[in-house]
């Protein structure tokens, strides 16, 4: 045994993402969830206060999702999807296409926001190869957006500070500002004038296959919101110049921002729509790129080189499929979950935290809550309260996991009023300890 084999016989042997690993505290070992709830090895509960990385709309352990795994299970775990289909992707493909914008008409499967991104990409640059227009090879993004963290999604959201590492690695693309909004702001109006105006400067360069956005809201860039009337200013610059507006809704889809999808919400409607996290219920890794016929068309053609290859070993997986027909049944059986959770936000944002003398940029949509902490420090993800407020918050029994100096609530959609609450009022304890 070596002395570097001998040094981690008694550690785990697993990398965490997001870790630096010689400094983190060992991770904490989750033996069951249920609802909101989390139970740790060591007995404790812990509110899940952001879905678990924003999937589990449903909830921990929903017997819904359950059963529907476990029915599966027994007839097709798996099959080839290249030749090949079965009813659970058949099923979760018409229902998807009942809820999203009418534009859309085709539906490609793979297994995570960053694939659903990847395949995008691929198929944008494609789309114009296809119809003769080869000079279409840059994509424009938000400052802030965040599409992935394979080399492809990394340079569709290259403003991201992690992965300066990588920039080598990545292809050349332009970014535009995102107008970040929050409640009082009267700026609004003129910082999304002079995100269109760079943006209608790009785009009369031409070049461009397509312009990525994470619609209403910015996740991993810190929760930043913008408004609808934005988002419809900008598809009306996407067809004014002809350039596809392709939408991440990874994390925004399946209820998040009070309406199924973004796009919805905004009277939008992209030429491809990216989906994942959420579409399962957090049970299975499964993701989709949803098209227009346009786009479609330009790849049924009789040249084999023309088609679209691209594909994953678990492409249309039955288990990820069927329990992902079950998670959006949920959805439509009670809509009140999502539609009705900001109204409870503003309701204890107003009760507990609105004046707050630490806090600034308050901000809400649909199921998600944000603000900025005040503190000395430049404000962004390596801001260096996040691990204190982190730190404090799971000492209280509650998973928030701040970004940076960002504060932000996403919880599952079965999370009682009085759950709620009670992040709010822990919130507030822990602000009135910095």
């Amino acid at each position: 045994m070596t002395a570097n084999q001998e040094h981690n016989s008694s550690i785990s042997p697993i990398w965490q993402p997001f870790t630096q690993m010689k400094t983190a505290a060992p991770p904490l070992k989750v033996i069951r969830g249920k609802g909101s709830m989390l139970e740790l090895a060591d007995g404790r509960q812990i509110l899940d206060c952001i879905s678990s990385w924003w999937v589990t709309v449903h909830g921990h352990s929903h017997p819904v999702l359950a059963e529907a795994l476990y029915e599966q299970a027994q007839k097709l775990e798996h099959v080839i999807f290249a030749g090949f289909t079965h009813e659970p992707a058949q099923k979760l493909a018409s229902k998807l296409l009942t809820h999203t914008p009418a534009s859309l008409t085709r539906i490609f499967f793979s297994d995570n926001g960053s694939t659903a991104v990847e395949v995008a990409l691929k198929m944008a640059f494609q789309y114009w190869r296809n119809l003769g227009e080869t000079n279409r090879t840059s994509f424009i993004s938000f400052e802030g957006g965040y599409h992935g963290d394979t080399v492809g999604a990394m340079s569709a959201g290259r403003s991201s500070l992690w992965w300066e590492s990588f920039a080598p690695l990545m292809f050349a693309g332009d970014v535009v500002p995102f107008p970040a909004t929050f409640d009082g702001d009267e700026e609004v109006e003129s910082k999304e004038a002079a995100s269109l105006e760079k943006l209608e400067f790009l785009l009369k360069q031409g070049g461009y296959a397509g312009i990525f956005i994470e619609p209403l809201v910015q996740g991993a860039g810190g929760m930043r919101m913008c408004r609808p009337e934005f988002l419809q200013d900008l598809a009306q610059l996407a067809r004014q110049f002809n350039v596809l507006l392709i939408y991440d809704e990874v994390m925004t889809g399946f209820g998040r921002t009070g309406e199924l999808f973004a796009s919805v919400k905004s009277g939008t409607s992209p030429d491809i729509l990216c989906l994942s996290k959420g579409l399962s219920g957090g049970c299975l890794p499964i993701a989709v790129t949803m098209a227009s016929e346009d786009i479609y068309q330009a790849f049924w053609r009789d040249e084999s080189d023309k088609a679209f290859y691209h594909g994953h070993s678990y492409t249309g997986n039955p288990l990820a499929c069927a329990v992902s027909v079950a998670s959006l049944e949920l959805l439509e059986q009670n809509p009140n979950v999502y539609q009705g959770m900001e109204k409870l936000h503003r309701q204890y944002l107003n009760q507990w935290l609105r004046n707050h003398p630490k806090l600034e940029r308050i901000r809400t949509c649909g199921t998600i809550a944000a603000m900025d902490v005040k503190t000395e420090s430049v404000s962004g993800y390596f801001n260096d309260i996040a691990p204190v407020l982190k730190a404090r918050f799971l000492e209280a029994g509650f998973l928030l996991r701040p970004l940076g100096n960002t504060l932000y609530l996403m919880p599952p959609y079965c999370i009682s009023p009085d759950e709620l609450e009670s992040i709010y009022r822990v919130i507030r304890q822990v602000l009135d300890t910095l």
